[in-house]
């Protein structure tokens, strides 16, 4: 079992960026430390009315250890750069 990526620098409201690849082998999280950190997800969903922002949510919600109603998405949509925020 692979470890939990450190994310305790997105918990303080302010937005952070994420790098999607959707239709990916399988689900994953990647983070490269720095200020702010490279946050990379992998989803095993199609891009496909909403499929793989769900995925995206759900995985990031176990990541960070909130839950999924917490996290809204400010950018990015359709695009595989999005911006995120946790709310408070």
């Amino acid at each position: 079992m692979s470890a939990r990526p450190d994310l305790s620098a997105c918990l303080d409201g302010q937005p952070f960026e994420v790098r999607v690849t959707p239709r990916a082998s399988r689900n994953a999280v990647a983070v490269t430390p720095g200020d702010p950190p490279a946050i990379r997800v992998r989803v095993t969903a199609a891009p496909e009315r909403g499929r793989a922002n769900a995925a995206v949510i759900k995985l990031l919600a176990k990541a960070l250890g909130v839950p999924r109603s917490r996290l809204e998405l400010l950018r990015g949509a359709t695009g595989r750069d999005k911006t995120f925020r946790v709310r408070d």
